[in-house]
């Protein structure tokens, strides 16, 4: 059992809370775009001061490793090893697809998934990739992985192997832009839009709990493809 702050900032979304014993405590979340550098010190620093807390009580940071956006990871697992080195505290690190998946499907009630009874019922969480690309793994009912952590191209035939003898709830937001290719009728649109350090909770303290920490030095983010620069294509006239 423990006090652990929750970091996830590896899409749009930043999102800070602290758990205890498996409990959440107090959140603070923005939906608002790519504003990680501005909000999430202050989010952690307003979510203990409003709080009556000291930053000494937690056992543990936690984050949300990827894959995702290459800023906002950076910027999350920046901060989170900031915290464990001044602290001296250890660091857990959640696959952010884990997170919404496995939360997904122990929960599909709050997110009004159809047909949860079936015993083929998967769950498909998608990272936007940008275009038609999408980071994404299945999970079945127990929270198992069913397919592991990928990056795909969406097109008409992808998943079709899948949708013949079993329905997909699809969800995250890179879900939105697949619904025109994946149309079949075994393929749900229904779960969490965005991620949230709310999913990450049961996961963080069972790694705490079964001493699965990272080592603060070297944990870098999974970012699952490399970073790519673009190049202006401005000319310069001379």
């Amino acid at each position: 059992m423990a006090t652990i702050l929750n970091i996830e900032t590896s899409t749009e979304v930043c999102s800070v809370n602290v758990s205890e014993n498996g409990k959440l405590l107090f959140e603070k979340e923005s939906l608002e775009g790519l504003k990680h550098s501005e909000l999430l010190t202050v989010f952690i620093e307003q979510l203990f001061s409003e709080n009556n807390l000291e930053m000494k009580d937690v056992d543990a940071v936690a984050v949300a490793k990827g894959p995702g956006s290459y800023t906002g990871l950076r910027i999350g697992v920046s901060v989170a090893k900031g915290l464990c080195y001044a602290l001296d505290k250890p660091l857990i690190s959640i696959s952010t697809l884990d997170a919404m998946g496995i939360f997904t499907s122990q929960h599909p009630e709050q997110f009004n998934i159809e047909n949860k009874s079936s015993e083929n019922l998967l769950f498909c969480p998608m990272i936007d990739a940008r275009r038609m690309e999408v980071y994404t793994a299945l999970y079945n009912q127990n929270g198992e992985p069913s397919e592991p952590v990928s990056a795909k191209i969406i097109d008409e035939n992808s998943f079709s192997e899948k949708l013949k003898d079993s329905e997909i709830a699809f969800f995250g937001n890179g879900a939105d832009k697949c619904k025109k290719a994946l149309n079949h009728p075994n393929a749900l649109f229904a779960g969490p839009l965005k991620a949230s350090a709310r999913f990450m909770i049961n996961l963080a303290e069972k790694k705490y709990n079964n001493k699965e920490f990272e080592n603060v030095a070297y944990f870098e983010p999974f970012y699952l493809k490399n970073f790519v620069a673009t190049v202006p294509k401005n000319k310069i006239i001379k």
